[in-house]
């Protein structure tokens, strides 16, 4: 926590700008060695929220330039730039302590965007006395200085690796402090119970009488059914973070490429009349009304041929195995053959949308005998990009289960806050159950203090160093 630290916080490659974020007690320092004002200041002198434009430079005699400012204001300063190596043009960036993403000085460095200028001005910033960063260490550093709590913290992650515009929101909410600060008041409400039950215990003169046992059962009546409720909800959380698998699968030709391109709405399978077109699986992430889905394209071949398409298979039932949701297909211009009564088979005991495919033809296929089959049935013509948008009321009807989603809500979408929620409401369960069999009120205090524990630790009151070196080494280097 005491070195300085430095890393390039923007990705690999070509690009407009890239930036180099510097944080620690030496941070002003080393920008003073190595930028060069158009201004004839020195970074140190820099105040707070402010952006000045120069050059890195490297041989910069930042002790000159501050006992000699006078004398150079009235040089030529472009002369002056002649006398160091330019690494490159630069915007840089100065944020103070304390009011900086770490708490610490902070100073970003916007340089051109190749691989080349960011790493050139890195290894100067690390040979002027930084060390790279550890994934996540901002963030780190953020939440051990107390700017943000470790929920917030995790959130940072859930922001940059949102995939739609609604898991984006309820990340941000999570961000804002909205899930800590609920969290927050159930842990003081909580721990006010605690107090009374505890002056009881250490009081034994001031016994509890049977109303304020009723009052108190009340109150932890309220607060499990909110966590209940928040548990519930986060269903539909961990689906805004982590997606659903869905795959795509029926005979050859029935047109599952048709359908992945139309529901990407862009031709990513080739798509042509021979069956088999398809011989691996091919994945993309769609949006479907803010629900993330790892779709997956399956080979329709059921008897491989060669060695490749047995691979394919391998793979096609691999992902049916681990899916989500089967989107299985129909040819409407077909009757029911041997292979779909295969697949129907296969697919008992999995979650489908059966899709009749191919509407646009003349319809052969005994529509009756799916509909008793499957409970979602919906008839499409993919090629003609026809009833699409009934196949994703489908999908969001089996996900939402009929509720109306508040993206701004409270949604709890980490496994790791799902888990302490979960121990926490079994906590409070227990404790009522406590209360209904009459026990000694120690019991009661003793779930309520372990409720305790698990919120401090959810809200990172309380950690261990595997726990904060698990949750930041998901981080990039950078963040």
């Amino acid at each position: 926590m005491n070195d300085t630290i430095v890393a390039i916080a923007t990705s690999s490659g070509q690009a407009g700008i890239g930036i180099i974020r510097i944080s620690g007690k030496n941070a002003l320092t080393i920008a003073d060695k190595i930028f060069l004002s158009k201004n004839k200041k020195v970074v140190s002198t820099f105040k707070t929220y402010t952006t000045h434009y120069g050059w890195i430079v490297k041989n910069h005699d930042s002790s000159f330039v501050v006992s000699n400012s006078k004398k150079i204001n009235n040089t030529n300063h472009d002369s002056r730039i002649t006398n160091h190596e330019i690494i490159d043009e630069v915007i840089l960036t100065v944020m103070r302590s304390p009011r900086s993403y770490t708490k610490e000085d902070i100073v970003e460095i916007n340089c051109h965007g190749g691989i080349v200028s960011q790493r050139a001005i890195l290894d100067l910033v690390l040979e002027n006395g930084a060390r790279l960063a550890e994934p996540g260490e901002f963030t780190k550093r953020a939440f051990l200085n107390g700017r943000i709590d470790l929920a917030q913290a995790e959130a940072v992650l859930d922001v940059i690796r949102a995939k739609t515009d609604n898991a984006l929101k309820v990340s941000l909410e999570q961000l804002k402090g909205a899930l800590s600060k609920q969290i927050n008041n159930l842990g003081k409400e909580l721990l006010n119970i605690l107090s009374i039950l505890e002056a009881s215990i250490d009081f034994p003169d001031e016994e509890i009488d049977v109303l304020s046992l009723k009052i108190i059962s009340g109150r932890l009546n309220k607060i499990n059914k909110e966590l209940i409720n928040i548990l519930d909800e986060a269903k539909t959380g961990r689906i805004f973070r982590e997606g659903i698998n869905v795959v795509i699968c029926g005979k050859p030709n029935v047109g599952k490429s048709s359908l992945l391109n139309a529901l990407l709405k862009r031709e990513r399978s080739i798509v042509t009349p021979i069956a088999g077109t398809t011989r691996d699986t091919i994945e993309e992430i769609i949006d479907i009304k803010g629900i993330p889905l790892k779709i997956v394209d399956t080979a329709g071949i059921l008897e491989p041929r060669d060695l490749i398409e047995r691979k394919a298979v391998t793979r096609s039932k691999k992902y049916i195995t681990q899916a989500d949701l089967i989107i299985l297909m129909f040819d409407a211009s077909t009757k029911l053959s041997k292979e779909d009564k295969i697949l129907i088979k296969k697919l008992k005991k999995k979650q489908v949308i059966a899709i009749i495919n191919k509407i646009d033809l003349k319809e052969l296929i005994e529509k009756d005998k799916i509909t008793k089959l499957f409970k979602n049935v919906v008839s499409i013509s993919a090629k003609k990009i026809k009833n699409i948008n009934l196949l994703e009321d489908a999908i969001c009807d089996l996900v939402y289960k009929g509720k109306v989603i508040n993206y701004a809500s409270n949604l709890v979408t980490n496994t790791r806050h799902i888990e302490l929620l979960k121990k926490v409401q079994k906590f409070i369960a227990t404790s009522l159950n406590s209360m209904d069999n009459k026990l000694s009120i120690e019991f009661i205090a003793q779930d309520i203090k372990e409720a305790l524990l698990s919120i401090d630790e959810l809200l990172g009151k309380k950690f261990s160093q595997d726990l904060l070196d698990k949750i930041f080494s998901e981080f990039c280097i950078g963040k």
